[in-house]
C-alpha cells in the first residue's frame, strides 16, 4: 500500500505487549508483501504471528487511530508498518478491509495535519487503493446492481409495497430518493403496467444535487435529461403515461426545495397517490442540529435536519413512505468509534464479493472502490464532508414514529418477491422478519432493512 523511503528515520522497537495484543509466534503465515523493514521490528512471518487475524487487525487499527489523533507520529508509523505487512490490498476479505481502513487513516492524518510525517505515506499510497470513480452507462449500471442483493432487496420489497398501496388510484406520483439513478423504476413500471384495472398515470420526481455536492458511488455517466428520456421511452413501451421531473435539491438542507415544490404541486393534484421512496438516501441528511449546519434556517438548535425532513414529509400526507437503508451506525463523534463500526459492518461486502466476482475483474475493482469510498468518508472526513452517517433500523423507526407515522407490514407477496430474488444469489444471503420490517442478512448478520410507513 505505501512505500517508505530509505531516508525515513528508523523508529524504536514497537512494544507490542504494551498495546495489549497477543503474539502467537508459532502460527503459520502466508507470504507477506512488505517494504524494507526497519531496525528493531520483527521481520519474519513467524515473528508477526497471527496479527493477520481480523480481531488483531481491528485492535491494531484502533491503536493506530488513537496514535494519529494524539499526533504520536512515531507510534503511528510503527503501527502502519505492521499493518501494511499483514494487510495487503489484494489479500483475503479481512486484509482488504484492513488495508482500506489503513488508507483512510493515512488520508485522515494528511487532511487534518496530525502526524505530518505520514503525509509522505499518503502521497505514496498504493494505486490499488486510489478512489477512481467509474462512470456507468445506464445498461452497465443496471447489470452492476443486479450482481448483488444489496440494492435489489430494497427494490423488491418497496415495489411490492408500492404496488399494493396504489391499487385503485388513477394517478401515482413517485418521489424517488435513491442513490442508484432510478434503477428501481423500470421494474415498478412493469408492475403498474400489469394492473387489472390498467396502469395509472405515473409521475416520477427526483432531486438533483448541486454541482458542488460530492456524490457517492456509483456514478451514472448520463445527464438527468438523458436518464429521463430513457425512462419515458421504457414507460411508453409498456403503455404507461409518464412524466419525469428533476428538482435541484440536496440532503444537506433536508431536501428543503424539494419539499416546497411538492407542497405547491399537491394543490393541483387531487386524487393522486403520493409515494416517497427512500432508498439509502436519508442517511445523507446530516445528523447535526439545523443551526449547526446552516445559520439561515430559523428553527430551534435542538432539532436535527432529519427530524425537520420527516416532519415536513408528514405534512404532505403521503400515501406511503418506504425507507430502506444499511443497518449500521456510523454516527459516532469520535473516529475510533466510527472505525470500529465500519470494520464490523463493511467486512460484509468484502466477504460477499468473493462469491460473485473473480479477483482482478473490472467490475470487482469498481465494487471495492465503492466500499473504500464509504470507508474513507466515515474515517477520514469530518463536518459536512462526512456524509456517510448511517443509523440502525431501531433509531430510524423511533424518528419516523416521532414524526407522526406508523409502520405497516409487508405482505406475503412482498416476502415472496424478495425470496425469489434472493434465490438468484449466493446461499450466504438470507431474509428475516423483524416485527413489521424485512431485513437482508449475510451469513446471519443484518445488512439492509426495509420498512414501510403511513401517516398515523
Amino acid at each position: 500500500m505505501m512505500q517508505f523511503t530509505e531516508s525515513a528515520p528508523p523508529p524504536p522497537p514497537l512494544n507490542l505487549s504494551g498495546l495489549g495484543l497477543c503474539l502467537d509466534l508459532t502460527a503459520p503465515r502466508a507470504p507477506l508483501h512488505r517494504p524494507r523493514p526497519w531496525p528493531g521490528f520483527p521481520t519474519s512471518a513467524k515473528s508477526l504471528g497471527s496479527f493477520n487475524a481480523a480481531g488483531c487487525m481491528e485492535q491494531l487499527l484502533v491503536h493506530c487511530a488513537n496514535a494519529v489523533e494524539a499526533n504520536d507520529a512515531t507510534l503511528a508509523q510503527q503501527l502502519l508498518w505492521v499493518l501494511h505487512n499483514i494487510a495487503p490490498p489484494d489479500g483475503d476479505s479481512s486484509q482488504r478491509l484492513s488495508a482500506a481502513c489503513l488508507h483512510a487513516l493515512i488520508t485522515r492524518a494528511s487532511r487534518t495535519g496530525s502526524c505530518k510525517m505520514l503525509t509522505v505515506a499518503a502521497a505514496r499510497a498504493d494505486a490499488d487503493l486510489s478512489l477512481h470513480t467509474h462512470r456507468f452507462s445506464a445498461v452497465d449500471l443496471a447489470s452492476f446492481i443486479d450482481l448483488t442483493p444489496w440494492h435489489r432487496f430494497g427494490y423488491s420489497a418497496a415495489n411490492a409495497a408500492i404496488a399494493e398501496a396504489v391499487e385503485g388510484f388513477p394517478a401515482v406520483h413517485i418521489v424517488d430518493l435513491g442513490t442508484t439513478y432510478c434503477m428501481q423504476i423500470p421494474t415498478l413500471i412493469d408492475l403498474l403496467a400489469s394492473r387489472p384495472e390498467g396502469p395509472p398515470i405515473l409521475r416520477i420526481t427526483i432531486p438533483s444535487p448541486t454541482a458542488t455536492t460530492a456524490l457517492p458511488p456509483p456514478i451514472l455517466g448520463l445527464s438527468y435529461d438523458e436518464l429521463g428520456a430513457k425512462l419515458l421511452n421504457f414507460a411508453r413501451s409498456k403503455n404507461v403515461a409518464m412524466e419525469f421531473q428533476v428538482i435541484p435539491s440536496n440532503p444537506a438542507d433536508a431536501f428543503d426545495t424539494l419539499i416546497e415544490q411538492l407542497r405547491v404541486q399537491q394543490l393541483v393534484s387531487e386524487g393522486e397517490a403520493l409515494i416517497v421512496n427512500c432508498q439509502m438516501m436519508l442517511h445523507y441528511i446530516p445528523d447535526e442540529t439545523a443551526c449547526a449546519i446552516s445559520s439561515t434556517m430559523s428553527m430551534p438548535s435542538s432539532i436535527s435536519l432529519r427530524t425537520v425532513f420527516l416532519k415536513a414529509l408528514r405534512s404532505l400526507e403521503p400515501t406511503l413512505v418506504t425507507l430502506v437503508d444499511e443497518d449500521a451506525d456510523f454516527t459516532a463523534s469520535d473516529v475510533v468509534g466510527r472505525l470500529r463500526a465500519a470494520f464490523n459492518y463493511l467486512w460484509i461486502p468484502y466477504d460477499a464479493v468473493d462469491t460473485f466476482l473473480p479477483k482482478g475483474s473490472e467490475q470487482r475493482r469498481w465494487y471495492e472502490a465503492g466500499v473504500r469510498w464509504k470507508i474513507e468518508n466515515v474515517i477520514a472526513h469530518e463536518g459536512l464532508e462526512r456524509v456517510e452517517r448511517q443509523e440502525p433500523k431501531g433509531r430510524w423507526a423511533q424518528r419516523v414514529r416521532a414524526a407522526g407515522f406508523r409502520g405497516v407490514g409487508f405482505g406475503e407477496e412482498a416476502v415472496g418477491e424478495v425470496k425469489a430474488m434472493l434465490d438468484e444469489h449466493s446461499a450466504g444471503w438470507g431474509l428475516k422478519r423483524e416485527e413489521e420490517d424485512l431485513v437482508l442478512t449475510w451469513k446471519g448478520h443484518n445488512v439492509v432493512f426495509a420498512t414501510a410507513w403511513v401517516p398515523s
